[in-house]
């Protein structure tokens, strides 16, 4: 399971979801049990998952999920094994099932569990400023600092040697060893996840959570949006400077350096060693190879492969884009 947090509801069995759905149908196949649900690529075949894109075919014709919830157009694409649950719209349905499965994944309600780290286990194990609140079910290696007025709210982990400055919100997240998080930060929220429907925007669970690899530093001010079906991971030995927003779902690899005012959409996967220069913003659901540089100011809305230099608006190749502005 993606979420050590979320309280699993299922089993569920296709009945179930067919009558969420609004779907009417006659299926010898409606008692199949669904036990959870996934992208594609990790479903089991207890699980059911979804497809909405082309950019995604190539992992939904190996998908192991029982079912799959997705449109006429994209129902040949998957396995014969796999059950397809036809709608008219993927996203929204997805949601709605997943909502069933983990229904207190929708709202990030206040922690009303949290106390004063002085009357806690940690009182006598983390040095720590005035107004420093715990929530439940919260773990603190040795040698642990955490600054005024921050607030580790319920599902969080943090490993050795890790400092938490002043003014920062941690919740759903899992934060290894030497890990530095500066003043401000708000971490392992819900994401930006709604879909539009006629009547209103529908929001869409968050059931993943944060990972923070070892000996990573985020700077002052910035956001991590936990993960929608997947989690969010910031890898090892990776540098964030201020005011950087990082949405759901999305994987920056190891060693990169990220400098401040960055914005990166929903899903996209960053490789190792990636520098990307300031106010730069990353569109969602891309592909930005291993020893990749983006300059300040651009905006990336496609895939970049390994050890490419981009620029400008939309990012280019950059001896193209500096032929083009002497």
């Amino acid at each position: 399971m993606v979420n050590p947090f979320f309280k699993n509801y299922g089993p569920l069995k296709l009945k179930d979801i067919y009558k969420v759905l609004k779907i009417k149908k006659k299926d010898d196949s409606k008692d199949i049990k669904i036990f959870d649900i996934a992208d594609l690529n990790s479903a089991t075949s207890n699980d059911i998952t979804f497809l909405h894109s082309n950019k995604y075919k190539p992992q939904a014709s190996s998908t192991k999920a029982a079912a799959c919830i997705t449109s006429k157009n994209f129902q040949d694409n998957l396995p014969d094994k796999c059950k397809k649950i036809i709608v008219e719209n993927v996203l929204i349905s997805t949601a709605k099932v997943t909502e069933i499965l983990y229904p207190h994944s929708v709202n990030d309600d206040f922690d009303n569990s949290v106390k004063e780290i002085s009357k806690t286990k940690f009182k006598n194990k983390v040095k720590f400023g005035k107004n420093v609140l715990i929530g439940k079910n919260v773990k603190i290696g040795s040698n642990c600092l955490i600054g005024h007025n921050s607030i580790i709210e319920t599902n969080v982990s943090i490993g050795d040697n890790c400092t938490i400055g002043s003014n920062v919100i941690i919740r759903n997240s899992l934060i290894k060893n030497n890990v530095h998080i500066l003043d401000g930060c708000i971490i392992g929220k819900k994401g930006f996840g709604f879909f539009p429907d006629k009547k209103a925007n529908f929001r869409y669970p968050q059931i993943g959570v944060v990972i923070i690899e070892d000996n990573v530093e985020i700077g002052c001010s910035s956001t991590i949006d936990r993960g929608s079906l997947s989690n969010t991971v910031i890898g090892k030995n990776t540098f964030l400077d201020n005011q950087i927003h990082i949405a759901h779902n999305v994987k920056i690899g190891e060693n990169c350096i990220i400098a401040g005012q960055v914005g990166f959409a929903g899903s996209s996967v960053i490789g190792n060693n990636v520098m990307i220069g300031g106010q730069a913003g990353i569109s969602g659901h891309l592909k930005i190879g291993n020893n990749v540089q983006i300059g300040g100011g651009s905006g990336v809305i496609k895939d970049i492969p390994d050890n490419t230099k981009v620029m400008g608006y939309p990012a280019k190749n950059l001896k193209n884009f500096l032929r083009e502005n002497k």
